[in-house]
């Protein structure tokens, strides 16, 4: 998950600066996120893909700021 475009991103800022500070002259930006792995007992592909985007929609990402992504590994 990553913060919309658009919206402020401090960390991101503070980790493009940082990485100016020590040399790399050539980052232009950066937008920080997080990352989550689960593992889930879904039978199939899309049953897995279902409950993973209700659990972003309903939990895991504030849709209003956030952007999120996911992929289902079998």
């Amino acid at each position: 998950m990553t913060l919309k475009q658009g919206v402020l991103d401090p960390q991101g800022k503070a980790i493009a600066n940082a990485l100016h500070a020590l040399g790399f002259d050539s980052v232009v930006g950066v937008r920080q996120g997080k990352f989550l792995e689960l593992d889930l007992k879904d039978d199939d592909k899309a049953s897995a893909e279902k409950t993973v985007r209700s659990m972003c929609e309903r939990l895991l990402a504030n849709t209003v700021i956030e952007d999120y992504a996911f992929e289902v590994l079998k």
